[in-house]
């Protein structure tokens, strides 16, 4: 479930006439039984929204006096949210004959056409005040008190995010809180103008209420989504749109492989994509087994590389809508993270259900978390959130989990073979290949279609080396630093640089020359710890026979902690 709040207005939208018939009442009782919230937004004082609706209770809270007001009608408590109106205003605008004027706890309400009356009064007492206009009702609120400043409020106290809300209106005022939602629908009776503005409109009044409560509650807008929610994520521009650049969004309702070679910008484009997020306000969750992300910024990073992350604290932090988690795996075997996500997903798809969140899920190296070779089926739950899935080797993923995928970005030289290996591990048949990448260019497949191609979005800041991840982490077996001797008597494996560091200092004089004369050193940094400047300083040490054991440890041993070692240990 992602469309987790409907949120409407009362007059024009649920009322027609001031009064909501009893279907109406119906389908907003659907939307409570199926777990979804409800909210009521609206420009009327609350005393007068009582007298006219007795079932107000339907509703989780009311923001009444278009804006300025919180009402709890379970605790049957009200939450002012601005400054009371200004008795000299109300003094002047009894003094000149304007009527009908009605005062509420913050508003100040009359109509058309006193607006002019209205304007010169708050110009001559020099207020901070702003006139909203409503099918010919005119409210008079602080400067920035508006329905979106209320629901804004309304949404915080019940821990949801604007983008999983629908909203429903008719009138001018209902177009701030309209285009804060995830989805905003319009009546059929709306002003031109909003309907204009709205993603759907419906039936006139409490019957497109009744029917935009349907589309929730059966589908969960399932045949609206494809440009919902209203803003999204660009994962890039399709190369050949032209001028028009036709760009290529994230959705929240489908599950992105980014795949590719090693060091051809997998990380790049994420980073990219998650700053979009954040920007945005979205909430995504981090799954990092190697801590590339534990550096970025303003999201919370639950563990390291000593200690494990808690699963309480980490839906803990989920549970707010505007934090964003980093879960770093370093701490946990890697032969255990497969366990960890078990365990970590179901909790994932149960916060989901209940508030759409987080938004995006990110499975670093999917391959260590989601093995081929491990049955993914009872990890996977039914309402699994989008994923962001990257790995090296789609071949290797679970293939319950791969046949979610709906998109996959290829990148770098061997992003069409990743493409392929992705195809046939699924069963998909191979589409038409489009031609070789560019710089700054990937590879996009679709559900239907050829592979295009793209230009990514670019991160707004150049991403930082993974220090911690070179300098603490489990590179894995594979590329690990193997020290084994001249005689091969040996198989001593370095995980990391700090490891690598400690064993070079504790293997013999013979085993260390050996792989040093050998550029073996040089060439873990280039291939491995993927550093060309490390490398290149490393094959001047390593070429240099005049330097004894000791005095080549020791520069190796410099090089290292100059860019990993020293700076990760001061982070931690």
């Amino acid at each position: 479930m992602f469309f987790v709040a409907l949120v409407t207005d009362y007059d024009g939208t649920l009322a027609k006439d001031g009064r909501v018939d009893g279907a109406t009442v119906k389908a907003l009782e659907e939307v409570r039984r199926c777990g979804r919230k409800l909210v009521l937004v609206t420009g009327r004082e609350l005393a007068s929204l009582e007298r006219a609706f007795p079932e107000l209770a339907l509703f989780d809270l009311v923001v009444a006096e278009n804006g300025a007001l919180i009402f709890n009608p379970a605790k049957k408590l009200e939450t002012l949210l601005a400054e009371p109106p200004s008795q000299a205003l109300i003094e002047r605008l009894r003094a000149r004959a304007v009527a009908p004027l009605s005062v509420g706890r913050t508003i100040i309400a009359t109509r058309e056409p006193h607006e002019k009356v209205v304007l010169e009064a708050i110009h001559e007492l020099g207020l901070e005040l702003h006139i909203i206009f409503n099918k010919g009702a005119v409210m008079v609120l602080p400067g920035n008190v508006n329905k979106a400043w209320g629901l804004k409020r309304a949404l915080k106290a019940l821990c949801l995010s604007p983008h999983n809300v629908v909203g429903i209106g008719d009138a001018e005022n209902d177009q701030a809180f309209l285009s804060a939602c995830g989805c905003a629908a319009a009546v059929a009776n709306a002003l031109a103008s909003v309907k204009a503005r709205a993603d759907m409109v419906v039936s006139d009044h409490g019957a497109g209420v009744a029917e935009l409560a349907r589309l929730m509650t059966e589908h969960d807008l399932v045949g609206c989504r494809l440009n919902l929610p209203r803003i999204r994520p660009v994962i890039g521009t399709l190369a050949d749109g032209g001028a028009g650049k036709v760009p290529v969004c994230l959705s929240p309702f489908e599950t992105l492989l980014i795949t590719g070679s090693s060091g051809g910008g997998k990380s790049t484009l994420v980073t990219a994509l998650l700053e979009q997020m954040q920007d945005l306000a979205f909430q995504f969750c981090v799954v990092d087994p190697e801590g590339d992300y534990s550096e970025f910024p303003d999201a919370v990073v639950v563990g390291d590389s000593r200690q494990e992350p808690r699963l309480s604290e980490v839906m803990h932090l989920l549970g707010k809508p505007d934090v964003s988690v980093v879960v770093n795996l370093l701490a946990i075997d890697p032969q255990e993270r497969p366990g960890f996500l078990a365990k970590f997903l179901p909790e994932i798809a149960k916060l989901r259900s209940q508030t759409g969140r987080p938004h995006w899920i990110v499975l670093d190296e999917a391959h260590h978390c989601l093995p081929a070779g491990r049955d993914a089926a009872p990890m996977l739950p039914r309402e699994f959130p989008a994923a962001v899935a990257v790995t090296v080797h789609p071949e290797e993923v679970a293939p319950h989990f791969l046949k979610t995928v709906t998109t996959v970005v290829g990148v770098g030289d061997g992003s069409l073979a990743a493409i392929g290996k992705f195809c046939k591990a699924t069963g998909r048949p191979l589409p038409q290949l489009a031609v070789g990448l560019k710089d700054a260019e990937v590879h996009v497949l679709g559900r239907e279609g050829p592979v295009e191609v793209v230009a990514p979005r670019k991160p707004k800041e150049k991403q930082k080396r993974h220090a911690r991840k070179y300098a603490e982490g489990d590179l894995g077996a594979d590329k690990s630093f193997r020290f084994r001797g001249p005689d091969n008597a040996l198989n001593l494996r370095a995980q990391n640089l700090s490891t690598f560091l400690q064993m070079g200092e504790g293997v013999d004089d013979r085993t260390w020359l050996h792989h040093l004369r050998a550029g073996e050193y040089s060439r873990w940094f280039r291939n491995a710890i993927k550093d060309d400047d490390l490398a290149a300083e490393a094959a001047v040490i390593e070429a240099d026979a005049s330097l004894s054991p000791e005095e080549s440890r020791a520069r190796i041993k410099d090089i290292i902690d100059r860019r990993y070692t020293a700076p990760a240990k001061e982070k931690c």
